[in-house]
């Protein structure tokens, strides 16, 4: 490539690349906006403009990482939820839209003024507790986790964020296990080792498998909450659970036999699969 280009001629290659590397082109875009902190307005301005050498450097080389495989994400070391910026590295989840649509569901329900005890389980890079918390900061939060790695992200994107979030090591709900919660929210593993072979290999390679799959077709979790939330729920609480898009029934069956009297829901996400499964208690 010659030394003096303009960011549209950069952009170009680097999308054609990327199509290549059976990615998504505008990626390369996503890439060079998240580097410079533009807009796509401000790209737009940019384009006929000649591209500073470093500049061009650090995009090819996202450029190049990302066709690898690396995710974005991981590249620029956060990711974007519901409108907040999010450290995750290796060792956490990124975050995702379909969990985003989760908490808007839970909020649109609440109102600032009020005083709720929530539970968030497994909270990875805290993105659900820490994103309740800001939105309703009556609100007492606690996060649990598995991984201490995966605490340590939640508590720097805690403090970043200045949201005040009690954050707890252990398995599930065994950290709070003597005590109770209005609202308990998860976004489980929920894949089964039966479906490695559909899966992005950036998804497999470069996140956690601690925070992807389950035993059991992807319900050993489930499984497990539903033996162990009924004790720590109080009466008229209710749980929200991320599940997968074939898990609908089966989750909904685990939990109905856990809260016999519960009103025991499969939600939707925005492309019309099976996404939630909530348990309203009486």
């Amino acid at each position: 490539m010659k030394s003096k280009t303009t960011y549209r001629e950069v952009l170009k290659w680097a999308s054609s690349f990327l199509e290549t590397c059976k990615r998504e082109p505008f990626a390369a875009e996503l890439l060079l906006r998240e580097r410079q902190d533009w807009s796509k307005t401000d790209v737009m301005l940019h384009l006929n403009e000649e591209i500073p050498s470093e500049v061009k450097h650090q995009l090819l080389k996202d450029v190049s990482d990302h066709g690898s495989g690396i995710p974005v994400q991981q590249i620029v070391g956060y990711g974007w939820f519901y409108d907040r910026k999010f450290k995750v590295t290796k060792d956490t989840l990124i975050p995702r839209p379909e969990t985003e649509e989760i908490v808007d569901i839970f909020l649109k329900e609440t109102s600032t003024n009020q005083k709720l005890t929530v539970l968030d389980i497994g909270t990875g890079t805290g993105i659900i507790g820490i994103t309740i918390k800001k939105e309703r900061p009556l609100f007492d939060v606690t996060a649990t986790d598995l991984s201490s790695k995966a605490l340590k992200v939640a508590k720097e994107n805690a403090e970043s964020l200045s949201a005040e979030v009690r954050l707890l090591e252990g398995d599930l709900t065994e950290p709070v296990k003597k005590e109770t919660f209005d609202v308990i929210i998860s976004n489980p593993p929920y894949i089964s080792t039966d479906e490695v072979g559909y899966m992005d290999e950036s998804v497999l390679h470069y996140e956690p498998h601690l925070a992807l799959f389950a035993e059991n077709n992807g319900l050993a979790i489930y499984q497990r909450l539903a033996k162990e939330t009924p004790a720590i729920l109080n009466p008229g609480g209710e749980i929200l659970l991320e599940i997968g898009f074939k898990q609908g029934k089966s989750v909904q069956e685990i939990f109905q036999q856990a809260f016999p009297k519960a009103e025991v829901a499969i939600g939707k996400d925005m492309s019309g699969n099976d996404r939630l499964i909530r348990v309203k208690t009486i």
